[in-house]
């Protein structure tokens, strides 16, 4: 494949002078001359306009899990672009990508999730759930059952909706958010809000707010509970044994629908093709986007139960919901693309029979580092705490958010892409991702504790 030579320097100052990048801070970029410029990009090795190769420990944005240049991939689009680039599925019409795609997806959720409705995004999947959940319940005839109880710090997009399901209050702070009718709890977040207490008490403390909650607001007004199964963007939360069980019962008890939010541990991430599957639980609606087409074109899915699916086909008339490219054929034909590639290559058992548990053992040495509070993974995601006092969850110069950027970015000049969520270092590398990359990703981020530890004690 030939490369196309760019002239970097012109793109950076185009970048400055036109384009608004996703959740940037516009004048750091500008202080910087412009954002990186990645070119191209390779199994699970990125490569910027200076030449920098950089091991992709995000998998993109937690989403590449078959990695970088399937060539496949491109002909699935190609193929079905040259037959029947586009077209909609409002009007009583569908085409067969979408068909397939749902029916496949179906069989990998597993039953009672019988039915798939399709968007763009992880963010419009939510605003669907948003929507559905309401228009499910005043299809009942239970109008008032509106309100959704999330969880602060989770993430659930940038939409309004999204954002308003969300838990973070930055996010909450642009635009007046979050919209009435949601209310958050507490997160199962053990080392940041939890330490020194029993982990597994812990979370259940943090389930049994749900049942608290819905109380407090009645439970004739509440609508659906929503979470993801490990809180990727809010910094790798995983939840203690136990939390999900016992949300599972609060659901059942006040007969309010179970969301689970698969945006990220969909698809592999975890070990099991979806979240809810390794911790045992059973949703009613599933969100789900990412690494349902390895993020190489934009596709998401709202799974659904078929006792919801009935009521909405039965009482709820018209559900006057979509997007354009809902359905979209070409996106379709490559997520069904990767779905295969993902079984044909047991990327999904790989994961959890075999680099999963290697990175958990290179992580259990991470562990011993003077600044590792906590190194956690599950499956192929797993997160760094940062601490000034080995043995505590102690934070540097009492600024908590200060650490993480700048390991971050001492790994990133040392070729390792990682992000940092106030002083965790998360990670979500490519399913595809191999023993001597998972040494290379570790023993970087080790390096570059070794680095930033002058630095911070200096602060």
């Amino acid at each position: 494949m030939s490369r196309r030579n760019y002239d970097i320097p012109a793109l950076r100052t185009l970048d400055l002078a036109h384009h608004l990048p996703a959740q940037a801070d516009f004048k750091l970029l500008h202080e910087l001359g412009g954002s990186r410029i990645i070119t191209r990009a390779e199994g699970c090795t990125i490569f910027d306009g200076e030449g920098n190769a950089l091991l992709d420990g995000m998998a993109g944005l937690w989403c590449v899990n078959v990695g970088y240049g399937r060539q496949e991939l491109a002909q699935a689009a190609y193929d079905q672009m040259l037959e029947l680039p586009f077209y909609n599925t409002f009007f009583k019409t569908a085409t067969p990508p979408p068909v397939m795609l749902a029916a496949k997806i179906a069989e990998l959720l597993g039953p009672p999730l019988t039915h798939v409705f399709f968007n763009s995004s992880g963010s419009e999947s939510n605003d669907t759930v948003f929507r559905m959940v309401r228009h499910y319940w005043k299809s009942l005839g239970q109008p008032n059952r509106k309100i959704f109880i999330s969880r602060w710090n989770a993430y659930h997009g940038s939409t309004v909706a999204g954002v308003s399901l969300g838990g973070m209050k930055g996010m909450h702070a642009q635009g007046d958010l979050p919209i009435p009718g949601v209310e958050h709890v507490a997160q199962p977040y053990w080392f940041g809000e939890g330490f020194g207490e029993d982990p597994v008490a812990f979370g259940r403390k943090c389930a049994d707010q749900i049942e608290e909650r819905i109380l407090q607001v009645g439970p004739e007004n509440v609508a659906a509970f929503i979470g993801e199964p490990v809180q990727g963007a809010g910094g790798v939360i995983m939840p203690p044994e136990g939390y999900w069980t016992r949300v599972q019962e609060i659901c059942k008890k006040y007969g309010i629908l179970l969301v689970s939010d698969e945006v990220i541990c969909g698809f592999g991430r975890l070990g099991q093709w979806f979240g809810f599957q390794h911790f045992g639980y059973q949703p009613d609606i599933v969100s789900m986007a990412k690494g349902l087409s390895s993020g190489y074109l934009p596709i998401s899915a709202t799974g659904v139960s078929a006792h919801v699916a009935e009521v909405l086909r039965e009482k709820g008339g018209e559900f006057i919901h979509g997007f354009t490219y809902s359905g979209h054929p070409t996106c379709a034909a490559v997520a069904l693309k990767n779905i295969e590639i993902l079984e044909r290559e047991n990327l999904v058992t790989r994961t959890r029979e075999d680099t999963g548990p290697y990175l958990k053992k290179l992580y259990a040495g991470l562990a011993e580092h003077p600044l590792v509070g906590e190194a956690r993974t599950l499956g192929l995601i797993a997160a760094v705490e940062i601490v000034s006092d080995k043995g505590t969850n102690k934070r540097f110069a009492g600024k908590e958010g200060t650490a993480g950027p700048i390991v971050r970015d001492i790994c990133i000049k040392n070729g390792l892409m990682v992000r940092a969520v106030r002083d965790t270092i998360v990670c979500s590398p490519p399913l595809i991702i191999t023993h001597a990359e998972l040494d290379r990703l570790v023993s970087t981020i080790k390096k570059s504790l070794d680095e930033a530890e002058p630095i911070l004690r200096n602060l």
